[in-house]
């Protein structure tokens, strides 16, 4: 499943940037040589860099690439390095839980709520701050697998 979800998730993002690629282009292009910026890709890339940052840090949380700092880690046995990497995925799993699911949740519901749009685009922006929540659950889905599967984690 994990396999699964990284090739999913790793092609969604190379989608999302290589869009923001093209669209930037754009606007470079639309801006020197047609003399009339484009705001459409303005937002655009402001939009799909929030997008790929979030759901880049979700992918990170995966591949264990995310920043950490392991001077306790080194110095504990085999039996204690699990009981810690346990201990840590569950913090993170309570962090995705109130703050990117409960918060994010709430700021989508909100923006859903007050009908809030993007000003060149026209999208409704609950469907920019759907990521917080989506990468909340991504994570938990890593960490999960993570505490079930501990041998492939440990070094």
């Amino acid at each position: 499943m994990k396999r699964s979800l990284d090739r999913i998730l790793g092609g969604i993002l190379v989608l999302l940037m290589a869009i923001m690629v093209v669209a930037v282009l754009w606007q470079v292009f639309s801006r020197y040589v047609m003399q009339s910026p484009s705001s459409i890709t303005e937002e655009l890339a402001r939009y799909l860099l929030i997008w790929i940052g979030i759901l880049g840090a979700a992918y990170a949380a995966g591949q264990q690439a995310h920043l950490s700092i392991n001077l306790l880690e080194e110095k504990l046995n085999a039996v204690n390095r699990k009981r810690l990497r346990i201990g840590i995925n569950i913090l993170i799993i309570f962090f995705c839980i109130t703050v990117l699911i409960v918060g994010g949740g709430n700021l989508v519901y909100v923006s859903y709520d007050l009908g809030q749009r993007s000003a060149a685009l026209e999208i409704p922006l609950y469907i920019v701050y759907f990521v917080i929540p989506l990468s909340g659950v991504l994570i938990i889905i890593y960490k999960i697998n993570e505490i079930l599967n501990p041998q492939k984690y440990l070094v």
